[in-house]
């Protein structure tokens, strides 16, 4: 490729800020079509030539907006993974798994590339080719981690972009090999992988983390197989209850394989881990820890199917967790940030590696505190856009209740939630499940084979909750799912 004559400056800028890469945000679904095609394309390049987009990013009124100022032939590029627009696209549904592909920042170098110091499109751009150009980027705030931790002045200055004429081939995308999808020398000969299929084994685990609210309310009383307790100790029995159930699913003969990790955290005013007994103040643990470091163990009342009809009967249960309910504030966007930090050390060792996604599963009574709701969609979203080879982090959120109300579990659309605001909001952080899910749910409620579900319940009881455990933690993917 061409490039400019005073490449030598652009480079020393781009050495100072210490610019590793570039970021193109685009949906797993496109991979197949980017890699066929031998590369990305502006999509009024990907129109003139005949190429599918399954899942566009950009909108019809972005694309409107790209030929009113003739910038339909560039590849948009940007120097954050974190993405604005992909969190739009995200939550108006253009996009359900997002990928982020890390591009060389040799494009800044091309003869034809264009700078723009915010959002191309917007009022006030400025946008040009050369040096001058260039250097008007923020680009304090164009490298900064978060959005929302720069001032409203600066934060249009978060996008700036590069705008890259037609196309960038797959020489230039960096890690387009770590989908999971081999990347042949014949295109026609490309092996696509399905996502969320890989096998959950000793040297491709998968992790889950379970967040629990904490507050005072917690504290209202429930019933949980006909006994009456708080909130707070149902949700405690339940999680203990799985973790066990995860547990012996490790246990092949006379040992515990390392087939996942786990960790559990609290919320309330802080988010912290509620591990108790020698695991307290660890994050991840392993199975075998868990078997070898029960907290304690205790006897409660479960129904036992017998030959004359299910029957109460009490049984010791292992806990690894209690039951607290003493936070004055329900701050889901610590816990968020906990589990976003977990999860990049997490992912940081297992890059290189076919791992099935880890699995957050958020439970909570109601309302969130001191975070907007804008901030905490901005929150999960980028969780759920966080990914392994095998596809996107999913992220439950389910709201218990101790009061009547209408229970909905896994709604496919936001219209089944017939108006109710903060429903409609937890709809909006969750994650779209993989079809391999439907057939769990299926059990649960009826609805269409081909319909995706999203990871969400809204006034669920104890039991109920012991059913969405049970599918939000699957351990035997198939390949035929």
């Amino acid at each position: 490729m061409e490039k400019k004559e005073n490449c030598t400056e652009f480079q020393d800028i781009i050495n100072s800020h210490n610019i590793k890469r570039l970021y193109h945000f685009t949906d797993f679904d496109n991979l197949e079509s980017i890699i066929k095609n031998g590369g990305l394309y502006s999509w009024a390049d990907c129109k003139a030539k005949g190429i599918d987009i399954p899942k566009p990013g950009g909108s019809d009124v972005s694309r409107s907006l790209d030929s009113r100022d003739n910038l339909q032939n560039y590849v948009r590029v940007s120097f954050t993974q974190k993405h604005p627009m992909m969190y739009v696209a995200m939550n108006d549904g253009r996009i359900s798994n997002p990928v982020i592909l890390e591009i060389d920042p040799e494009v800044i170098c091309w003869r034809d590339t264009k700078f723009a110091d915010r959002n191309a499109v917007k009022n006030g751009a400025n946008i040009g080719g050369s040096l001058s150009d260039f250097k008007k980027i923020h680009f304090n705030s164009a490298l900064t981690d978060k959005y929302f931790d720069l001032s409203p002045d600066e934060q249009p200055y978060y996008q700036a972009e590069i705008l890259v004429k037609n196309h960038i081939p797959l020489s230039m995308i960096k890690n387009i090999g770590n989908f999971g999808i081999s990347i042949p020398s014949q295109p026609q000969k490309l092996q696509i992988k399905n996502p969320y299929t890989a096998q959950i084994t000793r040297n491709t685990p998968t992790a889950f983390i379970f967040l629990v609210d904490q507050s005072v309310s917690m504290k209202k009383m429930t019933s949980l197989f006909g006994e009456e307790m708080s909130m707070a100790e149902a949700v405690a029995l339940i999680i203990n209850r799985q973790i066990n159930e995860l547990v012996l699913r490790c246990i092949k003969t006379d040992e515990v394989r390392h087939y996942y990790d786990i960790a559990v955290i609290g919320y309330g005013e802080e988010a912290y881990s509620i591990w108790g007994g020698e695991l307290k103040g660890r994050d991840f643990v392993s199975p075998q820890e868990l078997k070898d470091n029960p907290f304690k163990k205790i006897i409660v009342q479960e129904p036992k199917r017998t030959r004359s009809g299910v029957v109460m009967r009490e049984v010791e249960k292992v806990q690894w967790i209690e039951p607290r309910c003493d936070g004055h504030w329900t701050h889901l966007h610590k816990a968020f940030d906990y589990a976003r930090r977990l999860l990049e050390q997490w992912m940081e060792l297992h890059h290189e590696h076919d791992c099935y996604p880890p699995t957050i599963i958020n439970i909570t009574d109601g309302q969130f505190n001191h975070a907007t709701k804008e901030s905490i969609l901005q929150q999960a979203n980028e969780l759920k856009s966080m990914f392994t080879n095998d596809g996107n982090v999913i992220l439950f959120n389910i709201h218990i209740s101790a009061d009547q109300g209408i229970s909905l579990s896994f709604p496919t659309e936001k219209s089944e939630l017939n108006g109710n605001a903060y429903a409609e909001t937890l709809f909006e952080m969750s994650s779209l499940l993989p079809l391999r899910y439907n057939s769990e749910i299926a059990k649960m409620r009826s609805g269409s084979p081909d319909k995706r579900h999203s990871a969400m319940a809204v006034n669920t009881d104890g039991a109920t909750l012991i059913k969405i455990m049970d599918i939000g933690t699957p351990t035997n993917i198939s390949q035929n799912q």
